[in-house]
């Protein structure tokens, strides 16, 4: 059976933007939909996160991986630890270095990350990410993930971090990301 995951980013929920719109689209074309609340989402932290994830979620070939902000490296963190291949990882606004904004976020990152165990958890990797993102979850950050997996950037022009309360961007659907789900 065909299965989701979907990660919401720091202080946020799996109603946060456009997570119920992504969640409503894979549950119409026959997907098992698991959207968490996240533990500790205010200040997220792999020693909660990754416990919680290889716990909870339930990853086989069928699995797609969808996560915002925060719950991008969590997803690569879990890649590091399940023993299997899923299907497809889509990270929105996601970051592997703690640059900027990012400092406080140390403790979510891995130093270094396995990118060859990722690689070869994932058949399919696609990070989109904005040039214009005010939390430095940028294009650059989006291309070191993209060059390092082997996988494909999506330069979003002018879509800040996709989702955003600070910022005021609700961002409740998200068309494109529902084109790229494999």
């Amino acid at each position: 059976m065909k299965n989701a995951i979907l990660l919401h980013g720091t202080g946020n929920s799996p109603d946060s933007f456009w997570l119920p719109y992504i969640r409503n689209v894979l549950q119409q074309r026959g997907f098992d939909v698991w959207s968490p609340q996240l533990p500790n989402h205010e200040r997220p932290n792999l020693a909660d996160q990754l416990p919680f994830m290889l716990e909870n979620g339930t990853y086989t070939s069928e699995t797609v991986m969808i996560a915002h902000s925060a719950g991008c490296p969590l997803t690569l963190a879990v890649l590091e630890k399940i023993p299997i291949q899923i299907k497809q990882a889509i990270l929105v606004a996601g970051f592997v270095q703690p640059t900027g904004y990012l400092e406080p976020f140390k403790p979510l990152l891995r130093d270094p990350y396995d990118w060859k165990t990722i690689q070869h958890r994932v058949q399919d990797f696609i990070a989109i990410n904005s040039e214009n993102d005010p939390w430095g979850c940028n294009d650059t950050q989006g291309r070191i993930m993209a060059e390092a997996m082997g996988g494909t950037l999506i330069i979003a022009f002018g879509e800040g971090h996709m989702g955003s309360h600070y910022y005021q961007q609700p961002y409740t659907e998200f068309p494109l990301l529902a084109k790229l789900i494999d």
